[in-house]
């Protein structure tokens, strides 16, 4: 034990401390230049009307959704990283209001028919042509919008994000 704590204060110096906090400032740098980029088309603001039918049937209207933070979720049927995300969307869909966008994914009925076989109850619509992708200039999926109480679009991002991470900014908005 004595071996391994004088191994670790050889290895953790301060120059080498000072260096890796530094490394990790230019990766986070990184990684919030290429959420940029990738979020570059993507409505900002406030959100775009959305008035549609949901995959079972339901009208919907966005504004139903104001009054507190809320998620517009955009995913598709055929994307990996979605279903790698589904259950951090399951888990928020219990106690956030949310909508969820298949994106080209197929009829309605298919997309309620995919919703049934792995037991989610999203409200979702059926985004068949990507038309209502691209009226909130979405390019790829996952997309997340985080709307605060009012239908401002305060956060977006694309690709996999934990359900920690869409809560942080659930929280941020509702500030």
């Amino acid at each position: 034990m004595k071996q391994l704590l004088s191994r670790l204060r050889t290895w953790f110096t301060p120059r080498r401390l000072l260096r890796l906090g530094g490394e990790l400032v230019l990766l986070l740098i990184f990684l919030l230049a290429v959420e940029a980029y990738l979020t570059r088309d993507a409505a900002r603001g406030p959100a775009p009307a959305l008035a549609a039918t949901l995959s079972d049937g339901r009208a919907f209207d966005l504004a139903q959704l104001r009054g507190a933070p809320a998620l517009v979720y955009f995913w598709g049927t055929w994307c990996p990283v979605c279903r790698a995300e589904q259950g951090a969307i399951d888990g928020l869909a219990q106690d956030v209001p949310l909508l969820t966008v298949a994106m080209q994914s197929g009829t309605p009925d298919e997309v309620s028919t995919y919703l049934a076989e792995h037991g989610l109850r999203w409200a979702t619509v059926a985004d068949e042509y990507g038309d209502i992708a691209r009226q909130w200039g979405v390019t790829g999926v996952p997309a997340v919008f985080v709307l605060d109480g009012k239908g401002e679009i305060r956060f977006v991002t694309r690709g996999y994000t934990t359900g920690w991470g869409l809560r942080l900014r659930l929280w941020w908005a509702g500030v």
